[in-house]
């Protein structure tokens, strides 16, 4: 993992909106990050599926347009459409949900890419937003872009074991109350009154922050 926590969360732009998707209201959360690798090697690392584990999670399934991907342990969904090398849209499914992930790479001026990730719920649970806000799904992102980060500096794969541990670790609970509280001046910005975000991004630091639960 990459040590400097400060310099990983100040990579990311992070922004909230709404919008409508697929004629229904929508909320968005979009996290972007520049690297220095050429688009090529971003997308490779994005779309290989003997890659992805390397960095993020193993996936099995078929992965072109049409075919469903799984994620170990996470969410599955469809292929929705993939343009080589700048998108990929997909749904996600998870626990009985539905929403959507678009990613688009861009190239920069100086031979690196524009990362952006966008993660897009219909807005049928607006409890579930007062609550938690977009640091429910904002600061598992972060730790996604985390990973993908450390891999493309290094060439590094995931070590589960060194994983679980750095999980439990003091640095790891910065980096996760840092991107809860990034993710609630995004939505401040959008226009959230700053108490209920504040309130939201705290529950949402408690959520993953929260030691776990030791057996008898």
């Amino acid at each position: 993992m990459i040590s400097d926590v400060t310099r990983q969360i100040g990579a990311v732009q992070r922004v909230t909106s709404s919008r409508e998707y697929d004629g229904k209201p929508a909320r968005v959360v979009r996290a972007t990050q520049t690297y220095d690798s050429a688009i090529e090697e971003v997308w490779d690392a994005c779309t290989n599926p003997e890659r992805i584990p390397r960095w993020f999670l193993p996936v099995s399934g078929d992965l072109r347009v049409g075919g469903r991907y799984q994620l170990e342990g996470n969410a599955g969904g469809e292929v929705l459409s993939c343009e080589p090398p700048r998108r990929l849209t997909a749904t996600w499914e998870f626990g009985g949900g539905m929403s959507w992930v678009e990613l688009n790479l861009a190239e920069t001026a100086d031979g690196g890419t524009t990362f952006t990730l966008e993660h897009i719920a219909p807005d049928d649970d607006p409890d579930r937003w007062e609550q938690y806000g977009p640091g429910a799904v904002g600061v598992g992102w972060d730790l996604t872009l985390l990973g993908l980060s450390a891999h493309l500096a290094t060439g590094a794969s995931n070590d589960p074991a060194a994983t679980m541990a750095w999980a439990a670790s003091e640095e790891a609970r910065e980096f996760m109350t840092r991107s809860s509280e990034r993710w609630a001046d995004a939505s401040i910005a959008a226009g959230e009154d700053e108490a209920s975000a504040r309130a939201a991004q705290k529950r949402t630091t408690d959520f993953y922050t929260a030691p776990a639960p030791t057996g008898e």
